[in-house]
C-alpha cells in the first residue's frame, strides 16, 4: 500500500513525541487493512451494503447539528443514492465466499431498514412541509432494501462462504494492528486462564449467597428477575445511568467535560435484528456536542413474545448497573467525549476496540472496586460480565482459528457464559462476522489495569487514581502501547 510506505519512509527524528505517535497510529491502521486486503470481505458481508446508507441518514436525525431545512434535503438524497448502494451489494457478492449465517443476519437488517425508511424516518421531521420530501426519498430507500432481501432469500440456498479468517491474519492483527505482544493460541489460553480464575470468584459469590458453588444455577434465577417490557427495561438502564454518573461525582473518581450528556434510548429498528447487546454511539468526532447516546437492546419487530422474555433476560435487574457503566459512565460515552477534546484530528478519528472496549471494562471492575456494586446481586452480575468477555476470547480465537464450529461457539455462550439462546446466537454470528473485535474487552482491560499499576506505584489517593483517569482517556483510543506512551507524556 502505497499510503503505508509513505509513513513508514517518514524520519521520526523530524517528528515531536505526538507527532511519532500519531504516526505509529496511522501504520497501525493501515497495516491492519493491507492483512485483511486479499479477505475481500466486500464480496463476503452483505450487510455492508446495508450499515453505510443506514447508518449515514440515522445519525443526521440523532446528533441534529444542522438544522432541519438542511437536514432533510441531505438525508432525502442519501436515501436516494441507496440503489445504487444496493446494486453494487447484487454485484460483488459470490454466494461461494458469503457464509449463509451472514446472509441471514443481512435479511432481518434490510427488512428492518425497508420499515425503517418507508414508515419512521419521516416521524424525525417537525416541520410537515418538509414531511412529503424525506418520505418520497425514504420509499425509494425502502424499496431497494426490500429488492436486497429478496436478492439474498435467493441467494441464501447457495451461499457456502467461509468466516474464519485463519489463525495467521488473527495472529497478525494483534501484533501489527493492534500491537500486543501475543499471538491467536497465546491470547486464547489467556482467555482459558481468565475464565477459570472468574468461575472461581463466581463460586466464592455464589458461596456468599447461601447457594454453594453453583454460580450458573445463582444466574439463571437473577437473569428471570428482569424488566418486564422493553419500555421499563430502557427506563430502569436510564435510572442507573443517573446512579453511575452521580456516584463518580460524589467520589472525585473522573473529571467531567463541560456540557456532557448521555441519553438513554432504545437501539435502532434496523440494527436490532443485528445486535442483541446494548450500544453506544458518541458525538461526532470534530462537532462541538457532548451528547452521547446509550442504546438498550430492544428485540426486533415481529419477534415472538417468548422470544421477548428471553431476551429480557439478558438484561436482569441484577445485570443493568454493570452495563449501564460500560455503556455510559464512567465507560464509553465518558471516555469518548473525553478523548474527543484531543488536538490530534487522528486520534479523534481512529479507535481500536482494544482499549476503547477494555477501558468500558476497566470502568466496571473500577466502579466495583471503589462499592458501587453494594447489592450481591449487582456484584455477581459483574464478575459475570467479565467471564463473558474471557469466554468471548475463547470463542471467537478459535472459531477463527477453525477449531470450533458455529453451533459449539453458541452451545458454549449459551453453556458457559449463561447467555440466553437467541443472544448467544446473535453473539457468534457477530464474532464471524468481526474477527478480534469479541476479544477486545478482557485483553484490553487487563492490559490498562497493568497501566494503572505502572503509573500509580504505590499511590492509592483518589486524586491519583483521577489523574490516571483522566490523562488515559484523554489520550485518545490508542493502541495499548501507544496509549502508555501517550500517559507517560501526559
Amino acid at each position: 500500500m502505497a499510503w503505508l510506505a509513505r509513513f513508514r519512509a517518514v524520519d521520526e527524528a523530524t517528528l515531536t513525541p505526538d507527532q511519532r505517535i500519531d504516526r505509529a497510529l496511522v501504520i497501525s491502521v493501515l497495516r491492519g487493512r493491507e492483512i485483511m486486503a486479499d479477505w475481500e470481505m466486500w464480496r463476503r458481508q452483505p450487510d455492508t451494503y446495508l450499515n453505510l446508507p443506514l447508518g449515514s441518514v440515522f445519525t443526521l436525525f440523532l446528533h441534529r447539528l444542522r438544522p432541519e431545512p438542511e437536514l432533510v434535503p441531505a438525508a432525502a438524497a442519501r436515501l436516494r443514492a441507496v440503489p445504487a448502494v444496493i446494486a453494487a451489494g447484487k454485484a460483488n457478492l459470490v454466494a461461494e465466499l458469503t457464509p449463509r449465517i451472514f446472509v441471514d443476519r443481512a435479511l432481518g437488517q434490510a427488512r428492518a431498514g425497508a420499515r425503517y425508511a418507508r414508515e419512521l424516518l419521516a416521524r424525525e421531521v417537525t416541520d410537515d412541509a418538509r414531511r412529503p420530501e424525506l418520505a418520497a426519498a425514504g420509499a425509494v430507500a425502502a424499496s431497494a432494501f426490500e429488492d436486497f432481501a429478496a436478492f439474498l432469500e435467493a441467494l441464501a440456498p447457495r451461499a457456502s462462504g467461509e468466516w474464519a479468517i485463519g489463525e495467521k491474519r488473527y495472529s497478525a492483527l494483534l501484533r501489527e494492528k493492534e500491537l500486543l505482544g501475543v499471538d491467536a493460541r497465546a491470547l486464547r489460553e489467556r482467555g482459558r486462564r481468565e475464565y477459570e480464575r472468574l468461575a472461581g470468584e463466581l463460586r466464592r459469590c455464589a458461596g456468599a449467597a447461601g447457594a454453594g458453588d453453583d454460580w450458573p444455577a445463582v444466574l439463571a434465577r437473577l437473569n428471570l428477575d428482569h424488566p418486564p417490557t422493553p419500555e421499563a427495561m430502557r427506563d430502569t438502564y436510564a435510572e442507573w445511568t443517573a446512579r453511575a454518573r452521580a456516584f463518580l461525582i460524589e467520589r472525585g473518581l473522573v473529571s467531567f467535560p463541560e456540557g456532557e450528556e448521555c441519553t438513554v434510548e432504545p437501539s435502532p429498528v434496523f440494527q436490532r435484528p443485528a445486535l442483541a447487546v446494548a450500544s453506544y454511539a458518541s458525538p461526532p468526532a470534530f462537532a462541538r456536542s457532548r451528547r452521547g447516546h446509550f442504546f438498550v437492546p430492544f428485540p426486533p419487530d415481529g419477534v415472538s413474545a417468548d422470544e421477548v422474555q428471553r431476551r429480557l433476560e439478558a438484561n436482569s435487574y441484577a445485570g443493568i448497573p454493570t452495563t449501564a457503566v460500560h455503556e455510559a459512565y464512567p465507560g464509553h460515552h465518558w471516555h469518548l467525549v473525553t478523548a474527543n477534546d484531543n488536538a490530534s484530528a487522528l486520534r479523534r478519528v481512529f479507535r481500536t476496540s482494544y482499549f476503547s472496549e477494555g477501558w468500558a471494562l476497566y470502568a466496571e471492575q473500577m466502579m466495583r472496586e471503589q462499592g458501587f456494586f453494594a447489592d450481591w446481586r449487582h456484584e455477581i452480575a459483574q464478575y459475570e460480565a467479565m467471564l463473558f468477555r474471557a469466554a468471548r476470547i475463547v470463542v471467537d480465537t478459535s472459531l477463527h482459528m477453525a477449531e470450533m464450529t458455529y453451533d459449539d461457539a453458541v452451545s458454549f455462550m449459551h453453556e458457559k457464559a449463561n447467555l440466553p439462546l437467541p443472544t448467544a446466537k446473535a453473539e457468534v454470528t457477530r464474532y464471524c462476522a468481526w474477527p478480534t473485535q469479541a476479544a477486545a474487552y478482557l485483553t484490553g482491560c487487563l492490559e490498562i489495569l497493568g497501566m494503572r499499576e505502572r503509573y500509580l506505584a504505590g499511590r492509592a489517593d483518589t486524586t491519583a487514581l483521577r489523574e490516571f483517569h483522566d490523562r488515559l482517556a484523554a489520550t485518545g483510543a490508542l493502541p495499548l502501547a501507544l496509549a502508555e506512551r501517550a500517559l507517560r507524556a501526559a
